[in-house]
């Protein structure tokens, strides 16, 4: 395990493998785990990087109001310690609006942007807004992770076949500190960046589940404001697309990494050295 220092917080990564760096970030409530179908996949051609936020996973919890530019200084300090010119990012969910913020804040650091089922902001537009966020936020605060955790199960993995992954969601969410919990989750309430969505130039691939929370239209609207972006809609696939269609998911990164690397230089990363 590796840990570096940032911002009065001791943050957990893995650095594994060779070749082009891909850094992976994690949603709300979750861990380097969940890329638990992505990283053995990855590692056959690249170097893997992946970050337990802070206030989830191996990483510190520290007493303090989070915002998604804290986490994505984190997430740039990261790639920093480790003396990378530029990474690929894939975010999911909350890893997603990281993503989006280190986008606008340091596009410098992205070769490439892969945002799966997220957004770049969590604003009230109408009533409905306001009522589902609302009744999140209580929720919340009322429920036990154990509770949260066995709803989350259901709503993600339905199916019958999926027994395996709703048992991984019941028991990760159960180990997640409450407080952290609910401060990363204050943190996403009413952020936004997509009105500064012009700064980001890399190429991005948008992933989004037909079943998300939010509606295929959202991401096609937002991608249809980023200067180089495309959407792909991957079928019978909720919230955790990466882990409930593991073999497309992968496929598609595969093709859409491949392609920004035959478009672009050769980045001038150094692979680390053996241990």
């Amino acid at each position: 395990m590796s840990y570096f220092e940032h911002a009065d917080c001791q943050l957990h990564y893995e650095d594994r493998g060779q070749g082009e760096p891909v850094l992976l970030v994690h949603g709300l409530g979750s861990s380097i785990q969940d890329w638990e179908y992505q990283i053995p996949h990855l590692l056959q051609t690249r170097r893997v990087l992946a970050i337990d936020l802070r206030g989830h996973g191996r990483s510190g919890k520290p007493r303090q109001r989070y915002s998604m530019s804290l986490f994505a200084g984190d997430v740039a300090a990261l790639i920093e310690h480790l003396g990378l010119q530029r990474v690929h990012l894939v975010g999911i969910s909350m890893g997603g609006m990281v993503g989006f913020q280190l986008g606008v804040e340091r596009p410098e650091l992205l070769r490439s942007l892969t945002i799966v089922n997220s957004a770049p902001e969590v604003k009230v537009k109408k009533a409905a807004d306001l009522w589902q966020l609302a009744k999140r936020w209580s929720l919340s605060r009322l429920l036990s992770l154990e509770t949260i955790g066995r709803g989350l199960g259901r709503i993600l993995f339905p199916y019958p076949e999926q027994a395996e992954l709703r048992a991984k969601v019941e028991q990760r969410w159960a180990q997640n500190d409450k407080r952290a919990y609910l401060a990363s989750l204050d943190a996403i309430i009413g952020w936004g960046v997509r009105e500064r969505l012009s700064a980001i130039t890399c190429p991005t691939l948008v992933i989004s589940g037909d079943r998300d929370y939010t509606p295929v239209s959202l991401k096609e609207a937002y991608v249809a404001e980023l200067a180089d972006a495309r959407l792909l809609v991957i079928e019978r696939s909720r919230h955790a697309t990466p882990m409930d269609q593991p073999q497309r998911f992968n496929a598609a990164l595969d093709d859409f990494l491949a392609q920004v690397e035959r478009n672009q230089p050769q980045s001038p990363n150094k692979d680390p050295q053996p241990c």
